[in-house]
């Protein structure tokens, strides 16, 4: 963990266990109780979320490595609050699933920014030379 900081590498490492955490509390009960009775869309959104929560476990021991979730959780995160939340507030006002949903995404748009690398992003996806 060279390429950051001890103290970045243990944020990140919180921030991978508060998701598999979180998802393993909210998602996974739902997702294994519904094993072979169903399949239709929110089976394929369990199916997911469990995904992304292993991957997140895996994310506490290889943080760099794992990198690409976090900006993906904080990608969807902002696009969905941009693209769904933000014009249902303004039209006709939140409902009770939205909120929560909400308040989800909120404390994700504001924690991953702060315990990503941004500098190590930005060098390792967005700087594109031969110089390495």
């Amino acid at each position: 963990m060279e390429q950051v900081g001890k103290a970045r590498s243990y944020f990140l490492k919180a921030m991978y266990a508060f998701i598999a955490v979180g998802l393993g509390l909210t998602n996974t009960p739902d997702a294994l109780s519904s094993i072979g009775v169903t399949a239709d869309s929110y089976t394929v959104i369990n199916a997911m979320l469990m995904a992304f929560m292993i991957l997140s476990l895996l994310g506490i021991f290889r943080p760099l490595q794992m990198l690409p979730l976090l900006m993906f959780e904080l990608l969807w995160k902002i696009l969905w609050l941009i693209l769904f939340a933000l014009p249902m507030y303004l039209n006709s006002g939140l409902d009770e699933y939205a909120a929560g949903v909400v308040f989800a995404c909120l404390i994700g748009v504001i924690l991953t920014p702060l315990v990503l690398p941004w500098r190590y992003i930005l060098d390792t996806y967005f700087r594109f030379s031969n110089a390495r």
